[in-house]
């Protein structure tokens, strides 16, 4: 007998498919249990995972600009390009957190619905409720680990994996770096940037800008390249993830009936089911006629006045 769920042969030895731990005799779906589609939702939260990421990169990056900026503002003693610079800096950074802020959204109602479907899915083993899918980001100190708990359950269920696939710690530790480094890069930023003199008149205040942005390039490069790696592995496990479990549910939905006229409706078939073929007139059944009652004449007295 075929696994329903991945169509692998089955053997009476084991109580489960080998290949998908879906048990024996059960169908791809739970019926009865709700299901939700993820498909469109999992691709709208790809492209702002990666508009994000890209968006990171001319404000983490900006400092090498910066360097030219403050050259040009001590050759030409101009303050006020270093009051463009600033301003500049600022204006990057804004783009990167509206990216920034849909793909949070997008992320987290799609793992509380991937999350959610393992429930309808026969030998799914769901270690965490659905509500850590949520909660699991927002929570403090809980926002460390528990997130990548369920999205490893997630794609042990749906990609039909005995063990967490590598990918997933890949992208929690990238993640984990970049929200770190960058919170340490942002200290250390404004460390160095309330040592500067605020309104440079000498060269020599003019060249601390210049070290500002100097010592600023080295630490961002490495939450840069942290946050590039939690962008594309994250991508990569929702498109996966959100296909498999599409392909799933497809798997259970039911065949609807296909109406007159519509592409692919075979000739002579109405609502899905096939017409009658019509060969002839019907015929006309025979009925009795209608006998009418007999009319009684009026007896003696039975009228007024008679």
């Amino acid at each position: 007998m075929p696994c329903q769920t991945c169509g692998d042969a089955t053997s009476p030895a084991f109580n489960e498919c080998q290949r998908c731990g879906t048990p024996l005799g059960q169908p791809a779906v739970s019926p009865g249990v709700p299901t939700y589609a993820v498909r469109g939702l999992g691709t709208a939260a790809a492209i702002a995972v990666g508009a994000a990421s890209v968006l990171y990169l001319p404000s983490a990056l900006f400092p090498v600009v910066g360097v030219r900026v403050a050259r040009a503002a001590a050759e030409q003693a101009d303050r006020d390009l270093l009051m463009g610079a600033a301003v500049a800096e600022l204006l990057l950074v804004l783009p990167y957190l509206l990216a920034f802020l849909t793909a949070a959204v997008l992320v987290i109602i799609w793992t509380w619905r991937v999350r959610k479907n393992l429930e309808a899915f026969p030998g799914a083993l769901p270690t965490m409720g659905p509500g850590w899918a949520i909660a699991g980001w927002l929570v403090p100190f809980a926002n460390f680990v528990v997130p990548a708990r369920v999205v490893a359950n997630v794609a042990r269920d749906s990609l039909w994996r005995r063990s967490t696939p590598g990918l997933v710690g890949l992208w929690w530790a990238a993640w984990l770096v970049f929200t770190f480094g960058e919170r340490v890069v942002s200290r250390l930023d404004d460390q160095r940037y309330t040592r500067l003199t605020e309104w440079p008149r000498s060269d020599a205040e003019f060249q601390t800008y210049v070290r500002y942005y100097q010592d600023a390039i080295g630490p961002r490069l490495i939450p840069t390249a942290a946050c590039l790696v939690a962008g594309v592995t994250l991508i990569v496990l929702i498109r996966r993830i959100s296909a498999a479990q599409q392909d799933r549910i497809a798997r259970a939905a039911p065949a609807w009936p296909v109406a007159p006229g519509w592409p692919g409706a075979p000739a002579g078939y109405a609502v899905g089911y096939p017409t009658q073929p019509v060969t002839g007139p019907s015929p006309q059944v025979a009925s009795d006629p209608t006998v009418a009652s007999p009319q009684v004449p009026p007896g003696a007295g039975g009228t007024i006045g008679a």
